[in-house]
């Protein structure tokens, strides 16, 4: 079972680490193998909500979504996106940065650690906004309570993740501004390219928020037509076949996902920029990730045994707050990439360890984990 669904993922992983110890050496396959732990480690919880709604629509749906959505995901977000984003930022056509990362590597090199204020500025804006958003949400389940109960009590103020990272955008720039100043460089622009591109990262996460948010009311209205038929059929005395969307619904829950799927891209391409500058290096790790996150999906639409590990989306928005932080402060200080990619996967490691120690409490009370939400209360934080 597991080689049927993670064949195609294994398979690609040894191809991608081998490419890499060709193109760099040593140093390239670490760096391409914590992209790709990085990149399953943010998107698990995107797999969980995938195999959530993949299960409620047709065969047919399902299988678009795991070919053309797939390929979407891998070659469009993973592979294609990177190199958009060093384009825009170095001003360069896309075609000319790839045939510079390939033939000019330090003239390239150069070009994107120009560009770096500006792309950590925005993935760094973006990045945050998913982690406070996530902690400032009052949620059943609770991993590390002494800090997320009084964070979800401040979060029912209104519009506070945004004033938050307004004021974090602030300070770098400031900061920014301040070292310009002290050392008479000729940086003094650099202020003002974070504060701009700060705010379209800011902008940017609004955007897909609204449409995720647009795709998943009009899915909600779906599911109640579908459940009002469903309860004039039993008045009636007509079998409930229990149909799994089709049509119009599935078309609208495809686009809901690929709209989320193109979200928790989004941190994985901005999280991949503060461990390394290098296309290639970013397009193996990342699209290596991207083909587990598939198989993850496959798994738990076929099994439905992972979400059982409830802190796991917890310790994903944690590493995605902390790449958020490393984000903003490597456009003034440099930050070992090797120690930006531990973060993610010692937190990743913790709420993992934290959902089993769970799991095995509730199991020696008698418990099933699937309680009311007093007993998940009990049973949660650290």
């Amino acid at each position: 079972m597991l080689l049927k669904t993670f064949g195609w993922s294994f398979a690609v992983t040894a191809l991608g680490l081998v490419a890499a110890v060709f193109y760099g050496g040593w140093q390239a396959f670490g760096i391409v193998a914590i992209l790709s732990v990085l990149e399953i480690s943010l998107s698990f919880d995107n797999a969980v909500i995938n195999a959530g709604i993949l299960k409620k629509m047709n065969a047919f749906w399902q299988k678009i979504f795991l070919t053309i959505g797939v390929i979407i995901a891998v070659f469009g977000m993973r592979l294609v996106f990177p190199v958009v984003i060093v384009a825009i930022s170095a001003q360069l056509g896309p075609i000319e940065a790839i045939d510079l990362s390939f033939n000019d590597p330090d003239r390239y090199k150069e070009l994107v650690t120009d560009a770096h204020p500006s792309i950590a500025a925005f993935g760094g804006m973006f990045l945050l906004m998913i982690f406070l958003d996530f902690i400032f949400e009052d949620r059943d389940i609770q991993w590390l309570r002494w800090i997320e109960r009084p964070l979800a009590k401040l979060g029912k103020v209104d519009m506070l993740s945004v004033c938050v990272a307004l004021i974090v955008l602030m300070i770098a720039a400031m900061t920014v501004a301040t070292h310009a100043h002290q050392h008479g460089g000729g940086h003094a622009d650099k202020a003002s390219t974070v504060m701009l591109s700060g705010i379209a990262g800011l902008i940017t996460y609004l955007v897909v928020g609204g449409l995720s948010g647009f795709f998943e009311n009009k899915l909600e209205e779906e599911e109640e037509r579908e459940q009002e038929a469903e309860e004039e059929a039993r008045k009636a005395g007509k079998p409930v076949s229990g149909v799994l969307l089709a049509g119009k619904a599935a078309f609208f829950m495809f686009l809901y996902l690929e709209v989320l799927d193109a979200s928790f891209s989004f941190d994985g391409v901005i999280g991949a920029f503060a461990i390394t500058n290098e296309i290639v290096l970013m397009a193996l790790g990342l699209g290596i990730g991207a083909m587990y996150v598939r198989s993850l999906t496959v798994y738990l639409v076929r099994q439905g045994t992972l979400d059982d590990y409830v802190y796991l989306e917890h310790g994903a928005h944690y590493a995605i707050g902390a790449l958020a932080v490393i984000l903003i402060v490597t456009i003034q200080y440099e930050i070992n990439e090797i120690i930006t990619g531990l973060v993610g996967v010692v937190l990743i490691g913790w709420s993992f360890w934290s959902s089993v120690r769970r799991n095995k409490r509730i199991e020696a009370a008698g418990g099933d984990g699937g309680g009311p939400d007093s007993k998940a209360e009990v049973t949660s934080g650290v």
